[in-house]
């Protein structure tokens, strides 16, 4: 049995602290922190506690939050539901939530997209990975999703930059794109003309679309995985060369690495839009990245390392590749005994979300380099 209590007590005692990642009835998860110790063996017993993990992360934000969050229960359904394989099957508690919050309404361009993209990509995932069909609710959603497409054709993000997953326009289209195919045969059997030139539109953007910085290069070698034709060659060498040059002496990767701080959020919104926003980046969280003890040379982090790994394996580089290698070293040695893989939050210094991101994110990397063990759930 691995312990969750390491700190809980101290953190308790400071208000701007919170005791728990996620606390519902029947889970209490403690604070993620940078001092909960590490793994003495990566094993199947740690693999088992970082399952636990993302069930109670994902049952908590339904029970207490009741919508749909890219860093814990939209993460929950996309990334889950692709290792069923290995870990069992993804709670039917988690898909009940998605499917009630698919709307009936057609949607307009103007709607916020966040929610229904994470939302349909979940169910195209779980319709992928699980049932192995599609599902009426999820065609219902994904013509929601497309039905609220700009006519620019890239998805607005919110106003507060959450590193990563809301960053730019075009991240969040990535990530749509990702929806639409993995739902089994959408694309293929689509027959509206209106959506189907929504969606000829939004290629057009993402193909054309410059990289910004490295991490949006990354974010084109993802694309390409999705939907070839988008991205040349080139563009895809020039990815796998970028990552290889990223790999920090250590094997692992480093998120603030992978763009200016800046260019996080590189676009204002012009003020003929929606949300009226004008300002390219919070100033706190600049002042977050910039303030980090590290900031001159930021080290690795869990997330970027399982990332690249993911890149660089849906790319056919093979496991055995050394950086591969070096990076899947670098994952196994950082697991904490909660089961998690820490990593400090890019947006606030609360609740790190972003560790419930890393973690699934190195499952993902593991099982895609047959590092992952298969375990029994109960």
């Amino acid at each position: 049995m691995l312990c969750l209590v390491f700190d809980s007590a101290i953190l308790a005692a400071d208000p701007k602290k919170p005791a728990f990642q996620y606390k519902s009835e029947g889970i209490e998860v403690p604070a993620a922190t940078a001092d909960e110790p590490k793994v003495k063996a990566f094993s199947v017993d740690t693999v088992k506690a970082a399952a636990k993990y993302l069930d109670d992360g994902a049952h908590y934000w339904g029970r207490e939050k009741s919508c749909v969050a890219c860093h814990s229960s939209g993460v929950y359904m996309v990334e889950r539901s692709a290792l069923t394989k290995y870990l069992g099957k993804p709670s039917e508690e988690v898909l009940k939530d998605f499917i009630a919050s698919v709307p009936t309404a057609a949607g307009k361009p103007s709607d916020s997209a966040l929610a229904p993209i994470w939302r349909s990509s979940g169910l195209a995932s779980w319709d992928k990975h699980v049932l192995g069909k599609l599902s009426e609710h999820t065609d219902k959603s994904l013509r929601h999703m497309v039905k609220i497409l700009p006519d620019e054709s890239f998805y607005q993000t919110i106003k507060l930059v959450e590193i990563p997953y809301i960053t730019t326009r075009f991240e969040m289209t990535v990530q749509a794109a990702r929806a639409m195919t993995a739902a089994p045969d959408w694309l293929a059997n689509l027959k509206d003309a209106e959506l189907l030139g929504r969606i000829e539109r939004m290629k057009k953007r993402l193909r054309e679309h410059k990289p910004a910085s490295d991490y949006e290069l990354a974010l084109k070698l993802q694309l390409a995985g999705l939907m070839p034709e988008l991205v040349p060659q080139e563009t895809r060498n020039a990815a796998i060369a970028m990552l290889g040059k990223q790999q920090q002496p250590d094997g692992g990767w480093s998120t603030r690495r992978m763009s200016n701080v800046m260019d996080w959020r590189q676009e204002a919104f012009p003020a003929t839009e929606r949300y009226n926003w004008t300002e390219a980046m919070d100033p706190t969280l600049v002042a977050l990245i910039n303030n980090e003890p590290d900031a001159a040379s930021p080290g690795s982090d869990p997330y970027m390392t399982a990332f690249a790994i993911v890149l660089l394996r849906e790319s056919g580089v093979p496991a055995s590749d050394k950086r591969i290698r070096r990076g899947i070293v670098w994952l196994k040695e950082n697991q904490r005994v909660s089961g998690r893989w820490w990593m400090k939050s890019l947006y606030r210094d609360t609740f790190h979300y972003i560790t419930y991101i890393s973690t699934v994110q190195a499952l993902r990397a593991l099982a895609l380099c047959d590092e992952l063990p298969t375990i029994t759930t109960p």
